[in-house]
């Protein structure tokens, strides 16, 4: 494939930071290209369809282009909407199903190949999240095609025997939903409890529903092995064995560490495996590679979000400016 002229910037990843970036590069006057593997916000699209966010509509807005929702917290699909008419409002240059492949640095340029074409660049933005791998279980029958370890809607689970694992936002909304379209719903928990970080208007629903008996509930417990209709579930009372049509192992996801690795970025072994970057420019320990968004965090992928983390646009952007390691300004 032959490479494209050189361009100041190319950012890797089309979800929300990826296109505050892409808006404060094109405000700059540098020239630059917004790479995706998957469809524009990949993430977001992946999300469970009735997903509401629990951050306001106004903390997830980018390039000061308001977010008007008719909830007090907007949904994934007006989410979905936001973005889309933010990329085409500012004429985004992206490139969309045009996975990364490899990243090659020659002194003072970049060559980042994709499935489809090479690209020559002076600076990079990795901004690729953390939704794209599971964090596994690691135990008998995972791999069985009754196993989901990303949740889109309940009907497809009715009247079924369900397995939710977890107490996050995520598994807690999952179980309520499959609850609620008639599938018998047993949640298995490493906590105590149901996590702290969920929604606070969902999180007495659930245990309401766990106190009726309506859900079955087992803390301080770990699903251990998978079979074809039946799953063992490890409770501090000894191991137990109950019918099973489907498991929703919705256990975490984690930035991608490899590919991380692969273009040279250092990461913390003993800190969460956070990449090695400055917190004033976003550089990375590799020249001219700059982190944004939840990547920065590491395992901890609760530390960054849209709303805290569209700073990092403006700031890696001045970094580039400063340097001046571009064509033009």
């Amino acid at each position: 494939m032959q490479i494209e002229k050189i361009i100041d910037l190319i950012i890797i990843g089309g979800g929300p930071i990826g296109l505050a970036c892409g808006i404060a590069a094109k405000n700059a006057g540098l020239s630059y290209l917004i790479i995706e593997k998957g469809c524009l916000t990949n993430s977001l699209y992946n999300y469970p369809q009735g997903m509401t966010f629990f951050s306001t509509a106004e903390r997830l807005e980018i390039g000061n282009l308001p977010f008007v929702s008719i909830n007090p917290k907007p949904k994934r699909a007006e989410a979905l909407e936001y973005y889309r008419k933010v990329s085409l409002s500012y004429d985004l240059n992206i490139r969309l199903f045009e996975p990364v492949k490899n990243v090659l640095k020659k002194d003072n340029t970049f060559t980042v190949e994709t499935s489809k074409s090479n690209y020559e660049t002076r600076n990079i933005i990795v901004a690729t999240g953390f939704y794209d791998i599971p964090m596994l279980m690691d135990i008998p029958g995972e791999d069985l095609p009754k196993v989901f370890h990303y949740y889109q809607e309940p009907h497809y689970f009715s009247h079924q025997n369900v397995v939710v694992v977890g107490a996050s936002n995520s598994s807690v909304d999952a179980a309520l939903e499959t609850f609620r379209k008639g599938a018998n719903v047993t949640l298995v928990a490493r906590g105590s409890g149901i996590g702290e970080r969920v929604k606070y208007w969902v999180k007495p629903d659930i245990e309401n529903r766990i106190a009726a008996g309506e859900i079955k509930a087992y803390f301080s417990s770990n699903l251990v092995e998978i079979r074809e209709t039946e799953v063992d579930i490890e409770t501090p009372d000894g191991k137990i064995t109950i019918p099973n049509d489907f498991v929703l192992a919705l256990t975490g996801y984690q930035p991608n560490f490899q590919f991380l690795e692969n273009i040279g970025i250092e990461l913390d072994q003993e800190n969460m495996r956070m990449p090695r970057y400055n917190e004033v420019t976003m550089e990375t320990n590799v020249e001219n590679i700059y982190l944004a968004g939840v990547v920065c965090g590491g395992l901890n992928t609760h530390s960054w979000f849209i709303e805290n983390s569209r700073i990092h646009a403006d700031q890696i952007i001045e970094a580039i400016k400063q340097k001046g390691n571009i064509a033009k300004i």
